[in-house]
């Protein structure tokens, strides 16, 4: 098998710096793609904590000017990472997460920030570094949207490019005075350019100039080319819908594996379940909630956005209280609804309760400790913590769509198939059918012999990145092939 070499794109990487599911993507497949063949360096921003990160560092690109200022690019490996860091200080270094400053706004340069990082992408695509030229530029999001408009207009030999989209709905729109700044030719501010509604949207030129174009999820890749679900996007996916596939999302069973845990309080497997009671006692005490084995707890990790449904959770409290549901949520985002949480799980001592934020290690002990996790998301393209609920024996209760319809077998769903049912999906994503769901899950738990049942066969489900790489892989070999 020939080796590929493969650049990825990303604004965050797993472990170093994560906002979302998109660093653990970037962070786990590479090793998965190892395995098929497939040698990946993954170009990233030079902030702060990648550069603490960084061991040892060789420089293996020097330039005194680029947007703005003198840049490095290092290359260091981390956690079986081969990364390749962006060290352009006037870009990255600053306080706040990579894309927001300590006052909650965007940073205003954020358009040159992430265009630097595009055109490094397509520099070291072009030859830039001599020891590595990739055979495929794999850009992620919009902040890597700009990697194929560069090779596309660079007019050189190139390698070939593949565009992944983790979420439609973050567009990366800037200005169309950006033009020149960004060092795009004038002829790219077109209907078949980077113009979007009048401005220059970085996501839509990787859509737009990308040789293949993936999402995270079969059922995600039909959505976004419907008028509903494209975002203003639908109409350029359908017309590159022969290029464009929907991959799942795998995530990193090393890191979730319940056997091996060490941020919970009792290792288990599916043959071994016993630790999940003690799991449960232990997230009972740590949110404040009744220690009631018998009463099924709820957990619940997300953003708390529209998006994320988490305002349709509010509305079925009264159904969960009623059902003697008992609730544990980790999140943070809009703060009107991280105040409404908040207030019922003072309302509510023993029953709600809340922590604002995100912490990682609680985050593995909701998964090990609820009994069932909520993910109520009006739209999702993947999704990964419903993933890790499977891993972990937490029944997941979803919205049917995108990657939650696809990973998850409700029990309709399983006698059609003649597969065993992991979870319980819901439709139309409303208040009325989540309660309903709710109430059918709490009937479940309380048959202990179905409910085992559905932690048995959501803990077989084969929820790693083995299968998922090798599509990647395939994906690559097929672009490679069809560019010579």
């Amino acid at each position: 098998m020939t080796l590929l070499r493969v650049l990825a794109v990303a604004s965050e990487v797993y472990p170093i710096v994560k906002t979302g599911g998109l660093a653990d993507v970037v962070g786990a497949l590479p090793a998965a793609l190892q395995q098929h063949g497939v040698a990946t360096r993954t170009l990233v921003p030079g902030y702060p904590d990648v550069l603490r990160a960084l061991r040892s560092a060789e420089t293996v690109l020097n330039w005194p000017e680029f947007y703005g200022g003198p840049i490095r690019v290092l290359a260091a490996a981390h956690d079986g990472l081969d990364l390749l860091v962006l060290d352009a200080p006037h870009l990255y270094i600053r306080p706040g997460n990579p894309y927001v400053g300590p006052d909650g706004r965007d940073w205003p340069d954020n358009g040159i920030r992430f265009a630097a990082l595009s055109r490094m992408a397509a520099e070291i695509g072009q030859g830039a570094i001599a020891s590595f030229t990739p055979d495929i530029v794999h850009a992620h999001d919009w902040q890597a949207g700009l990697v194929p408009a560069y090779l596309h207009y660079g007019r050189q030999p190139r390698p070939g490019t593949v565009m992944t989209v983790h979420n439609l709905a973050y567009q990366g729109q800037f200005s169309p005075d950006m033009l020149a700044t960004f060092g795009l030719p004038g002829e790219s501010y077109a209907l078949h350019g980077v113009e979007y509604y009048g401005t220059i949207s970085l996501l839509k030129a990787g859509l737009q100039f990308a040789d293949r174009v993936t999402t995270v999820s079969p059922t995600y890749a039909r959505e976004i080319q419907t008028d509903e679900g494209g975002m203003g996007f639908g109409g350029l996916l359908r017309e590159r819908s022969d290029v464009l596939s929907g991959i799942l999302n795998g995530i990193d069973v090393d890191v979730w594996n319940p056997a091996t845990d060490q941020n919970i309080a009792a290792r288990f497997s599916a043959e071994l379940p016993g630790g999940r009671a003690q799991n449960k006692a232990a997230l009972q005490l740590r949110f404040g909630l009744d220690q009631a084995p018998d009463a099924m707890l709820l957990g619940v990790i997300s953003r708390l956005s529209w998006q994320k449904g988490l305002d349709l959770l509010l509305e079925t409290i009264p159904t969960l209280l009623g059902e003697g549901i008992q609730l544990a949520l980790l999140g943070s985002g809009d703060r009107d609804l991280q105040d409404r949480f908040a207030a019922l799980a003072q309302a509510n001592p023993g029953r709600i309760g809340v922590v604002i934020g995100y912490d990682e290690a609680l985050a593995h002990l909701i998964q090990a400790g609820s009994d069932a996790l909520a993910v109520p998301s009006r739209f999702e393209p993947c999704g990964l913590t419903q993933l890790c609920a499977l891993r972990y024996g937490a029944v997941p209760v979803v919205a049917n769509v995108g990657g939650l319809a696809d990973t998850v077998l409700d029990f309709d769903e399983a006698v059609v198939s003649g597969a065993a049912a992991t979870g319980v999906k819901f439709a139309p994503v409303t208040a009325d059918a989540l309660a309903h769901a709710l109430r059918k899950a709490n009937l479940l738990f309380n048959d202990q012999v179905t409910w085992r049942r559905l932690q048995q066969a959501g803990m077989a489900t084969d929820v790693s990145w083995h299968d998922r790489a090798a599509r990647y892989a395939a994906l690559y070999r097929e672009l490679v092939a069809a560019r010579h």
